[in-house]
């Protein structure tokens, strides 16, 4: 692992006589003597709005006065957080510095690809190129790398790791590069884990004490499952990497001052009911009441029931409920867990200490005073029952007693969230074939990929365990999964291995097939790798609906594999059982699994293991010295790793043939002064979507099709086939991904009435094609383009390169019902600009087809535009409609005036002297 520590910036080195708080900045005392440092207290404001704040609140409220300095962060700032149940409810904008930057390879890449141009760009404009550099920690986890080529094999590990470093050194050596090029920067090496589990077991500070400054721990990650870190009582959420890299450069982000939904829960879980199904129960309940937007908090003596993991993977699915973070404040059992994974005792001290003192901390044992909520649920967590999420989203939720049911209603239903609309006399079809001499059949419904993976549930012993009990159980009564079932397990760390290997259950898991594959994201980024080539036959040929299980977070259309139709989210031990099943196609509580070797039948209640039954295995198989060991190891890097050479110098060497590396267009002629806003004239339709267009099917994600623009390119360039590895792996050369934007093959374009996959009509010829191409047809042509979609335009993963690859195909607005918020944030980024139909319209409403050409009016000067004020947007036929400007703060529109963020953030530093 290489980086470099951080260091305080000027303004938190300044003299406290400076600080327009400095009567609040006060010592910490050690217990025995001394102090661990200083702080800015909180009760030092003698404020009793402050005693009411949401848990959450006050962290911000923390760092507005930390880093208050009159022009970044005003007094104003500070007193609009202490007015918060007033404030909020007026969508104010308020100012943040997190503590630190999360990345993963995927974005960390494009981010130090950006950096690098950005030292161009400097020099180029004959100013310091090392002004650039991160001015806060920046964490970067490369766990993105794992794709499961080689599974239910022993040597799978080394195998998929050999191939990743094949297909990826060049990617690797420039993370590497960077890490050496740029202060503040920490590069956790491919094979360590998933970047989420790496921050909960490792990277978490709870609280930083940064040269005697203490402070409590919040992040901003360019990952959207960054919310993990909430079960640790660690303020964090995802942002679009653009965001993230103007966040690392110093400047503040500027938010909307959050409702915050306190979650009350009581009682506690029944027996066999899992951490996961109390997820998807509060996926389902957080999405119905509506928290987009808005922070969530848990409180009530059930959270004191739940353990660090499980609290854990309720924050991470916080994107799935649409919420900007889902909150568990530190008590106890966080200084537990603390100490489980191998922070010291004077750590844990100073962490529980400063949280007293800055009344952070919730010690449940004693009388809880009210606090204040936007609004308000409450679940009782003996109500939750065993359940999966799909088909194809991670909020439908199915009692799993309801699931036989629910499958045959899908089958039944028309194409649509819950419907694959197969006829009738189609649905009892068996697609017979051979599997490598074996005899083998599919139905509707067969499970061919069954992947135990996921930050979601890889971090929690308890489900982890679980599904190494359920495979145990499985053996023993001689149940065997299909071998043309793709098995795989990966692990978030190597802690994973190692209790696994200590509690003597990992040879079950391996004889069902439950080979480790891997540290990192897999399959649910559709890292799954190819099926056997006679399964692809069986389903294309037949058209089977075939499913795969996995126990992830994201199951939307197209993700996980291309040929797996109907996905389903559930619990490890779940995957394990329906891998035994072999089917979704089966009611758990009266259908038999399968035929144990006495010859009976094996039901599901046969091989399910009480809730007793794994704490103990936990209790015994889950250690301290297991976390240091793992993350020691990971400090000295892997033999793969450290082999690696890089270049030396601040200023990187672009390699003009490289086909992952790419120096980015944004900064080429860039002026010294910001170019001002601009309007759209006469604008043709690029894509017209329908509602819940996700960044999945905007975004170059997964393989890449061999017939598309991408593959097209690399082949020119004398890339193989077989070497064309991921979209995700070339994020850094920006030719392959504008290619790859809006090439989903399952992605639904109105202008191609019915018809689905990545293409488009050219309107001025009436010609379909790929979308890249008539992008670049507008583009030479002198023509702006526009998108048109419906509700919640861009939601699922923060990916920037769901704003940069159209930005780069020339669209200029996009008009939607709603967005997602970090893609808005991203569209903003990049200079797009975003509408919103005003409520109870919306394209069709409007007579919209796609066909027409879009004028949008809008001053010359950013002052003379408002935040969220109203726009008219005209048609060529006579045809207009008002819409409300998503800009939602005056620092966005400065972006705006920019061109975007990073031009903003250049033309600022090279103010700098």
């Amino acid at each position: 692992m290489s980086g470099t520590t951080s260091s305080l910036s000027p303004l938190l080195r300044a003299a406290p006589a400076e600080h327009p708080y400095k009567e609040i900045f006060t010592s910490l005392p050690k217990p025995g003597g001394g102090e661990f440092g200083k702080y800015y207290s909180l009760p030092g404001l003698n404020d009793p709005r402050v005693e009411k704040l949401p848990y959450s609140i006050r962290i911000l409220l923390e760092s507005a006065i930390r880093n208050c300095d009159g022009f970044q962060v005003t007094k104003e700032d500070v007193e609009k957080i202490i007015d918060w149940e007033n404030s909020a409810p007026k969508l104010v904008e308020i100012p943040f510095k997190p503590a630190r930057v999360l990345l993963q390879d995927f974005t960390g890449v494009p981010a130090v690809v950006d950096l690098a141009a950005m030292r161009d760009a400097m020099k180029n404009l004959n100013n310091d190129p090392n002004k650039i550099n991160p001015l806060v920690p920046v964490d970067l986890v490369i766990d993105h790398s794992v794709q499961v080529d080689v599974a239910r094999s022993e040597n799978a590990v080394q195998a998929n790791m050999e191939l990743e470093f094949k297909r990826n050194g060049e990617r690797f050596g420039f993370l590497k590069w960077g890490s050496t090029a740029f202060r503040n920067m920490l590069v956790v090496p491919p094979g360590s884990g998933i970047v989420h589990q790496v921050n909960l077991e490792y990277l978490g500070r709870v609280v930083f004490n940064n040269e005697g400054l203490l402070y409590p721990d919040s992040v901003v990650g360019t990952d959207s499952h960054t919310t993990m870190i909430d079960g640790l009582g660690v303020a964090g959420w995802g942002v679009g990497g653009i965001e993230a890299e103007a966040t690392m450069l110093g400047q503040p982000m500027s938010m909307v001052l959050p409702g915050v939904v306190g979650f009350k829960m009581t009682g506690k879980l029944r027996d066999g009911v899992t951490a996961t199904d109390l997820v998807l129960t509060a996926t389902q309940m957080l999405r119905k009441h509506g928290v987009v937007g808005k922070f969530v908090e848990f409180h009530g003596q059930g959270v004191g029931q739940l353990s660090l993991a499980d609290r854990a993977t309720i924050a991470n699915m916080s994107p799935e409920y649409g919420a900007t973070m889902g909150f568990f404040p530190v008590d106890h059992v966080t200084l537990d867990y603390l100490k489980l994974t191998g922070r010291s005792d004077e750590t844990v001290s100073m962490i529980e200490q400063y949280l007293r003192a800055n009344k952070m901390f919730v010690d449940y044992s004693e009388p809880q005073q009210d606090r204040v909520y936007s609004s308000y649920l409450e679940l009782d967590l003996a109500e939750v029952e065993p359940c999966i999420s799909g088909p194809k989203r991670p909020h439908d939720r199915v009692p799993l007693k309801e699931m036989k049911a629910d499958w045959n209603s899908c089958l039944n239903n028309k194409v649509g969230f819950k419907g694959f609309a197969i006829p009738k006399e189609e649905q009892d079809k068996v697609a017979k074939f051979s599997f490598h001499g074996q005899p083998a059949e599919l139905k509707h419904g067969s499970v061919v990929i069954a992947a135990i993976t996921s930050c979601t549930n890889t971090s929690n012993p308890s489900v982890m365990l679980g599904a190494a009990l359920v495979a145990k159980k499985a053996t023993e009564l001689g149940l065997e999964v299909k071998p043309w079932v793709k098995t795989s397990l990966a692990p978030g760390s190597g802690v994973v291995t190692k209790y696994l290997k200590k509690s003597g259950l990992q040879k079950y898991l391996d004889q069902q097939g439950f080979n480790i594959v891997g540290y990192g994201c897999t399959t649910c980024i559709g890292n799954s790798g190819d099926l056997d080539e006679s399964v692809s036959a069986a389903i294309s040929e037949n058209d089977i609906v075939a499913a795969a299980v996995l126990s992830g977070n994201r199951n939307f259309e197209g993700r996980v594999h291309p040929l797996t139709r109907a996905n389903y989210l559930a619990s490890p031990p779940l995957v394990v059982a329906y891998a035994l099943a072999g089917t979704v196609d089966i009611d758990f509580d009266k259908d038999p699994i399968g035929t144990g070797k006495d010859g009976k039948s094996v039901y599901f209640r046969d091989i399910w293991p009480s809730n007793d039954e794994i704490a103990q295995v936990v209790q015994s198989s889950v250690l301290p010295d297991m976390f240091k060991s793992t993350y020691e190891a990971i400090t000295k890097g892997n033999p793969m790793w450290n082999s690696l050479e890089v270049p030396a110098g601040t200023l990187y060497k672009w390699d003009p043939n490289s086909t992952y590396i790419h120096e980015p267009p944004y900064f080429k002629n860039m002026s010294l002064n910001p170019p001002g806003p601009f309007g759209v004239k006469d604008a043709y339709c690029l894509l017209n979507f329908g509602d819940s267009i996700t960044t999945d099917h905007i975004s170059p994600a997964g393989s890449i099709h061999k017939d598309s623009p991408a593959a097209k390119f690399l082949l020119e360039r004398g890339v193989d086939r077989k070497d064309f590895n991921s979209y995700g792996s070339r994020r850094g050369n920006d030719e392959v991904m504008a290619r790859g934007t809006f090439a989903n093959i399952r992605i639904v374009n109105k202008l191609l009435n019915g018809e689905v996959g990545p293409k488009t009509i050219h309107i001025p010829t009436g010609e379909k094609l790929y979308v890249f191409d008539a992008a670049m047809r507008y583009k030479e042509a002198g023509h702006d383009t526009i998108v048109l979609a419906g509700a919640e335009y861009g939601s699922g993963s923060s990916r920037d390169w769901a704003a940069k690859g159209p930005m780069l195909q020339g669209v200029k607005a996009v008009i939607s019902k709603s967005f997602e918020r970090i893609h808005r944030s991203n569209l903003v980024g990049m200079g797009v600009i975003p509408l919103c139909f005003k409520a109870g319209e919306d394209a069709e409403t409007l007579g919209l087809t796609g066909h027409e050409r879009y004028t949008i009016d809008l001053p010359s000067k950013v002052s003379e535009i408002r935040p969220g004020q109203d726009v008219t947007v005209k048609t060529d036929n006579g045809k207009s409609f008002v819409c409300t400007l998503r800009f939602d703060t005056e620092v966005e529109l400065a972006y705006f005036d920019h061109g975007g963020i990073l031009p903003y953030v250049i033309r600022q530093l090279m103010k700098q002297q």
